[in-house]
Order: structure tokens, then sequence, then C-alpha cells
């Protein structure tokens, strides 16, 4: 969300960096005619308001002086400032309301840094801000090898057993799956280690939030207006619900409307959750198997910092993404999203892409962005500066996946698959597991 004063001081600057943004027809010509209609329209209520003041003192020095034509003219005029003022408000509301609209849809400015690019293949690998390829690579498991071929998670003998897409489909459609038995288990000992790091080592508050949230919260993180066609509403009496895409929402949610001491912060919030989305648009798209679901479990982080932190934050997000897939001992690689591939609300993305072998390709497991004040905007999330008294401030506001918990098992079973069907329990997942250092057999 932009301020329309910063648009107006600098009208070129916003042109050339929302140009960079696919898609993207705003411009600081139309924004600011729609601001100058509602800065007119003030202007006259203003001086309507100042006549009828100035009028009504008048009218009582007309009739003191017991000008009585004197009064009746003045009291006309009056009675017509009178029926101006509330349509000039009406007229007030309607713009504002247009302005802040035309406002509401207009993403993020990406920072200078972000690669120019039309999709995702103009997306670039990163290595860190002073890594290199043989760097990264020290720190990343390799690729695993077989001497089989491999195959994709749903065909892995284990999960081929225990993964339930039939019976999913007849209780509620397509894109859901069942999972039963050791792989169920697995799923929940990947969101519990995953929790588990995060609050025990990177500093992160656990939280369960909702899994409802009103219009107002998915407008705060920028699910709505843009995204509306991807979420799943409900209706609650008079009042609609929808069911959480990510738990960004909730947890960037828990600072709306409030002014946080400066002490406060870096606040950083985790949370497993289940988390719903319609994949608009993603029909004929991985139809087999869990990678594009309905219904799936994610681990989220968020962070709430002062604007001179944010930038560091969003590079200590990433590494405690990166953990995540570095002690499972799962191979990945980073990139740096380009300005067509970059998130409506964020100003600078990284993907974590983990390997899947039975696809022989890259796949993402995790988004960690950071929006700037954009989404602190949109809530009203400010900041008290400490030291000496200054008007509160937006904080900065970053999300990231920590990971997503059912492509994390995806790449379990297919990194870590047997040719005889059974699967191996990552080290750091056993004791989750009961000890057990494999799953499933001859299948």
């Amino acid at each position: 969300m932009f301020d329309i004063k910063w648009i107006r001081a600098n009208a070129e600057a916003f042109d050339a960096a929302v140009s960079r943004r696919k898609g993207s027809v705003a411009s600081s010509v139309d924004l600011l005619a729609i601001d100058n209609r509602r800065r007119d329209i003030i202007t006259r209520l203003n001086e309507a308001q100042e006549q009828r003041n100035a009028l009504s003192k008048q009218i009582g020095q007309a009739k003191a002086q017991k000008d009585e034509a004197r009064a009746a003219e003045l009291m006309a005029e009056v009675a017509r400032l009178k029926a101006f003022i509330p349509q000039g408000e009406a007229d007030e509301r309607a713009v504002e309301a247009e302005l802040h609209a035309a406002l509401s849809v207009i993403p993020n400015l990406v920072f200078d840094d972000v690669p120019s690019g039309a999709d995702e293949a103009d997306n670039v690998e990163y290595f860190g801000r002073n890594g290199t390829a043989e760097t990264a690579a020290l720190q990343r498991a390799p690729k695993p090898s077989f001497s089989f071929a491999p195959k994709e998670h749903y065909d892995v003998g284990v999960a081929a057993r225990e993964m339930d897409f039939e019976t999913a489909a007849r209780i509620s459609g397509s894109r859901f799956v069942i999972l039963k038995g050791q792989v169920a288990r697995l799923e929940r000992a990947l969101g519990q280690f995953m929790l588990d790091l995060h609050t025990t080592q990177h500093g992160y508050i656990e939280v369960q939030p909702p899994l409802l949230v009103r219009d107002e919260a998915l407008f705060g993180t920028n699910q709505l207006p843009k995204f509306e066609d991807d979420l799943f509403f409900t209706q609650h009496g008079d009042n609609r619900l929808a069911l959480i895409p990510t738990a960004e929402v909730p947890l960037t949610n828990m600072v709306r409307e409030s002014i946080l001491a400066e002490e406060e912060l870096p606040l950083r919030l985790t949370a497993l959750t289940a988390c719903f989305r319609s994949e608009a648009g993603s029909a004929g798209r991985d139809t087999r198997g869990m990678l594009r679901q309905h219904q799936f479990n994610k681990v989220e982080m968020v962070s709430i910092t002062t604007p001179e932190t944010s930038v560091d934050e969003h590079e200590r997000m990433l590494g405690c993404a990166e953990a995540v897939l570095q002690k499972l001992g799962l191979h990945y690689r980073v990139m740096n999203l380009c300005t067509g591939d970059v998130g409506f609300g964020a100003k600078k993305t990284y993907d974590l892409e983990v390997w899947l072998p039975g696809q022989n390709t890259y796949r993402e497991i995790s988004s960690v962005s950071v929006c700037g004040d954009f989404q602190a905007r949109r809530m009203e999330a400010r900041y008290r500066p400490a030291g000496e008294k200054q008007a509160p401030r937006f904080v900065h506001t970053l999300n990231g996946s920590g990971t997503a918990v059912g492509r994390c098992l995806i790449a379990v079973l297919e990194n870590y698959q047997q040719e005889d069907g059974s699967v191996l329990v990552p080290e750091v997942l056993q004791p989750y597991m009961g000890g057990l250092k494999s799953i499933g057999g001859q299948g």
C-alpha cells in the first residue's frame, strides 16, 4: 500500500519503479488525477464550512440591527451551504474509496538489486551475499545417486500404499490426500522437527493462530483484493471468514493497529498450520501426487523489524529455512526471483528449490520475502523509536516458509527411497519416529 503524498513527491521515481513489475499498469498521472479530485472536493468543503460559519455570525449581527431582509438573505445562503456540505462529504468518501481501491492493487516496489525478467526462467541462482557456487556446495548435501531409476513420491513403495488419493477424492474432491501409517507419522515428524529447530535454535516464538480470518486481515497481508479467487471462504452469521492460505496472515496481523516499542523488535513468530488454497489458475498442473494440494501443512516464519534491520533479517531468515534442508541432508538451490516472478507484496524474494530425483528437477519448497512497510501501511502497524520522542514509524515485515511440510515429505520420500520401496529416515527425524531408521519395505 502506498502513501499518495509520497507518490506526489516522487512521481517520476514511482513510475520508473512500478514499470519493473510484471503486468502493472499503475501510473502517477492516473493516481494523482484521482487525488486532485479528492483535494478539490476537500478544498470546496472547507471553503463552504468556513463560509457557513462566517455567514452564521453575520445573521446574528443582522438580527441585532433588526435588518430582517439582510438576515433572511443570509439564512437562505446558509441553507444552501448546509445542503451542499452533506453531498460534498459523500463525494469525498466516494473519491477516497476510489483512490484506496486504486492504491490497493499496485504491487510493492522491488529493490534495485532484484534482477529484471519476465518470469521464473529469468530467476538467478543466489549463493549468499559473499558466497560462490563452491562455498554453497560445502553447506548443501549433494544430489543423491541411485543404482536404480528413482520413482516419484507417489510411486515409492511405502508411499504408494499409504497415500490414498482415491478415498480423499470421494470425500473432498480432487487435490486432497489421506496419509496413513508410517507416511503420516513421517509428515508429522517433519513438522515437529521444523518447529523445534526454529524455536530452540533460531529464536522464533511458537504460535497457534486461528485458521479462519476476516477480510481485514487478508487485506493487511495483501491476499485481498488481488488473490480473492485463490481463497476458500465460509460464512458465519453475517460475517465472511476465510481459511488461511498461509500462517503469514494471522502471524503478521498480530501487530495490526498497534504501536510497538522499538525494544520489542525484532519480533519473530512461527507456526505449524494447515493451509488452504483453491489453486486458481493451476488447472492441469501437478495433477498427480501431493505437490499442489488444496490443503497442506506448512511451518511459517514471520519477522517484524525496524526499517534499518529488515534487509539483514531477510538474509537471516533465508538461513533459517536453509538449515531445515541442510539438517535433512536434502540437496537444494536458492533462487533470487526476478521482477516478473516476485510476489505482489514483496520487495525481494528468495526461493529455496529442493531437488526431486523422481522428477529429475528442482521444485520450490520455501519462499522468503521482505516486504518493507508495504503490509504495515495496510495494517497500521507501527513502532515508537527508542530515545528521543519521535512520531511512530511503520514497521517492516518479512515472511518465509520454514518449510512447506508436504513438499518436504515428498523430498524425503524421493531422495531417501530404496530399491525395495522402503525409505530411509533422515537422522534428525529418527527421534521423532521412535528411533526408526527406515519405513516400509517390499512393495
